[in-house]
Order: C-alpha cells, then structure tokens, then sequence
C-alpha cells in the first residue's frame, strides 16, 4: 500500500484560523480547506501569503464550508497557479460565490482607503477577478454521494450542523488494509434553528482531524440565549440607544434575524428597526432562501422559507450610502453588521460613530479569536484604534454565548462519543492552545489511541 503523509498548514499551532491541512495519497495531492488567517494584520498578512505549499501541484481542495477561516485562501490559491477542481456542498458552493467575492472587495476597498489616508499597506491579498476563477472551479456534490478521488479513494459529505451546507468529510481510501479519514470541520451545536443537528460518522476510523475552538467552555442554552437577547435589546431601547451587534454575514445574521423575529412576534421587544447592514448578509440570506433541503424541521419551514427571515421590523441594506446615514441617525435601534470579529467591514465604521455613546451597547455573539479587535473589545480595552484612529469605547459591552454556532465542550464530547470509541489516532486542530489541550483530554477519555497537536507545517505519515 502506498504511503499517506498529513501535514498542517493552518489553525495549528496557536493559529485558530487559517484552516488547511494537506493529505498525500494515492500519487496525489489533497487539501482540506484553504482558510484565512485572522487577526492583527501585522501579524496575519505573512502567514496569509505564504503558502508553503506549490498550488499547481495540488490535485483537489474538499471545502468543508464557506466560513473565511476556512474558505478565504482559495482566491489566493488560484493566483498563484490552483487549477484543480474545489469540492464542496451546493449551499457552500453558492455561498462561496458571495463570500468570496465579498472577501476580495473588502481588500480592494480598505487598501484604498488607507492609501488615500497616506497610511503604508500592502497589495491586496486576491481580486473579485481571483474570486471569479474560483468559482468557475468548484462543483457541488450533495451530502451522502461518494465521490472517487482516484480509484479506491473516495469521500463523502455528511452534515456538520454548523452553518448552511457546512460538512465534515469521511474519507476511504481503499487498497491495501486501507484507512480512513474523517475532518470534523466546525461542529455545530444540537438544538440550532434552521441548521439541521450535527450527524458523527460511524463506525472504525484511522485518523481523525477534529476541531477544539470550545473545549473549555459550555455555552448558554439556544433558549436562555433568546432571552438574554431580547434583554439586551430591550434595556438599551429604553436608555433610546443602540445594540451594534457584530456577526458573521454567513449564519450568524441569519440566526440573529430568526430570533429577533421570534421575540418580536412574542411581544418581547419594542417595536424598533432593526438594520442588517451587510450587503454579503442579504446575498447570504438569499443563499439561504435557495437552499431549504437542507433546513432543520423541514416540513415547517419550506413553506415559511422567507418568512423567517423577514418581518416588519428589520430591513436589508445594500447601499452605502443608507448605510452612513444610519450614522447620522437618532433613536434606538438594533444594527447588526459584519465583520464577526470587528476586523473588517461596515461595523468598523458604526462603533466609530456609535462606540463612544455610554447609552450604546456592543453585543458580541460569536467567537472573537485572540488578537482581533473585537476581542480586544470583548476582554476590556476602552482605547483601540479603527482605521489607524484613536476610538474611546464608552458603549456597554456585552457577550452571549448560546448563539455560538460551534459545539461546546459537552457537545464536543457527545459527538466524538457518537463516533463509537473506534478512534486510533486523533490531531486536534482550530483551537487556542488551552481549548487544545481541552479537546485531547476529552479524546483521551472517550478512548481514542493517540491524540496529537500539530504544530505549523509538521508532517506525518499515517502508515
């Protein structure tokens, strides 16, 4: 049988973003993922443009969804000479072909605007022409459809639980006594709206590459998460302030509007607009809206499809100019914008108005990494810089943790539970150093062989 080598090259190490992991079989090159990293841009830009791998020797990518940590590099990739086929989910393939797209403009447009501020930056990463070609690359395949690789190499897709079309991969690569390989992805969590439950795959596994971002945390349940939402909202709008609530445009958004349209129809929130100010957020809830075979309590919401996701409160903003206006505004108002981790985007320009006002809240719904700036934010600090700017945050700072759309430790534990204690060899990969170590002891306890974490670019050989 031939050798199988695995190495890292993203969210390792330290690293929770920047997903990529490269797996050498069958005279052939593979990538899971190809994630940006996040973070200080300092700090990230480096790691973002070195490859250290050749895109032109790669023979496939599998995408395990649409998130920039784990798809945002793929742009790249083909700029620098990727011309394989990228395998992904339908609903991640369309996402991509927002996101992508909106990752580059970003780039184009911020580097622009530090120019034009005299500031010192670098090109941008890829171009909206870069993210066009990767899109001409990547082919759906649905869940449960084994796809060959090679001869006796093949994959399937089963349902992750995370965001729309998220997948973990269960890979079988056939000659000899052959092995198989199962990346977890982002494991969702049980109980989510819309997003169906994760599903574990069964039975005997070689190797595992599984995910750790909360092993050290338990969240709120999705209930107690409604309700704290609804309180929030409701104690800032009596103050005549503003909820600024940054979220990922792909899930969250989504998620948040379900629920604030949940709590409005039970009477648990002022009557107060409410602005998805993220023109990828309204292409992503149209994603959404294209894609109801894969929602959760399917019977219910195919006929509901876009009513869940609009009612009389919230409207859609795609134009930037209403979006300033926004600022110019008074009165209370709940205005969710991207980025998710405050790094990018129209929420930047939002907390510069608004971050300074005690009546004001910024409400952080999701996971902020290290050394982003809404973890900044998040941890305490009342003095950060926004585009190079001195900003004072005044506004309250809040946290609700039941909106994760990432399992947490007891989720985390029931799913490697579910894999039925046939795990030979585990590498824990996509967490802080402390969330890692979490994981590995909770693979040891539930019996798996060997558990193991990667550094950045170590190499292994599975047999």
């Amino acid at each position: 049988m031939s050798q199988m080598h695995l190495s890292f090259h993203g969210a390792v190490g330290g690293h929770v973003t920047g997903s990529m992991h490269l797996l050498e079989c069958a005279g052939g090159r593979f990538l899971f993922d190809s994630g940006l990293f996040q973070g200080r841009r300092a700090d990230t830009e480096k790691l973002n443009r070195d490859l250290s791998i050749n895109p032109a020797t790669v023979n496939a990518v599998v995408l395990s969804h649409a998130h920039i940590d784990h798809s945002g590099r793929l742009p790249y990739l083909v700029r620098q000479g990727y011309h394989a086929p990228i395998y992904a989910t339908p609903a991640t393939r369309d996402l991509c072909a927002v996101m992508l797209r909106d990752s580059a403009e970003i780039q184009e447009r911020d580097a622009l605007f530090l120019k034009k501020r005299g500031k010192a930056v670098a090109e941008p990463l890829y171009t909206q022409s870069d993210a066009i070609q990767t899109q001409e690359l990547m082919i759906g395949l649905p869940y449960h459809r084994p796809f060959y690789l090679r001869r006796n190499f093949s994959f399937e897709f089963v349902d992750a639980g995370h965001i729309l079309g998220s997948a973990t991969v269960d890979l079988r690569f056939a000659e000899g006594a052959g092995h198989r390989l199962v990346f977890s992805g982002d494991i969702g969590r049980t109980g989510l709206p819309i997003i169906r439950d994760p599903e574990p795959p069964h039975g005997p596994i070689d190797t595992l590459i599984v995910e750790s971002t909360y092993a050290t945390r338990d969240h709120d349940s999705v209930a107690g998460a409604m309700t704290r939402l609804g309180e929030v909202v409701t104690e800032t709008a009596k103050k005549g302030g503003r909820v600024f609530i940054p979220a990922f445009a792909l899930g969250r958004i989504q998620e948040l509007v379900y629920a604030l349209h949940e709590l409005w129809r039970d009477g648990k929130i002022p009557e107060i607009p409410i602005y998805v100010d993220s023109p990828l957020g309204v292409d992503a809830t149209n994603v959404f809206r294209m894609h109801p075979e894969v929602f959760d309590r399917r019977e219910r919401l195919l006929s509901t499809t876009s009513k869940i996701l609009d009612f009389p409160l919230v409207r859609y903003i795609r134009d930037v100019e209403e979006s300033k206006r926004l600022d110019q505004s008074h009165g209370p108002a709940v205005v969710i914008a991207a980025s998710g981790m405050v790094e990018s985007g129209r929420i930047l320009h939002h907390l510069v108005h608004g971050a300074g006002d005690h009546k004001n809240v910024i409400l952080f719904v999701g996971f902020q990494a290290e050394h982003t700036l809404g973890r900044r934010i998040q941890d305490g600090d009342r003095e950060v810089r926004i585009h190079g700017e001195p900003v004072t945050i005044r506004a309250g700072v809040e946290t609700i943790s039941g909106y994760s759309a990432h399992a947490d430790r007891s989720e985390l534990r029931a799913w490697v539970r579910k894999l039925g204690g046939q795990v030979k060899r585990a590498f824990v990969v996509h967490g802080e150093p402390a969330a890692r170590e979490a994981m590995a002891g909770i693979l040891r306890a539930e019996g798996v062989g060997e558990v193991v974490l990667p550094t950045l670019g170590e190499r292994f050989q599975l047999q």
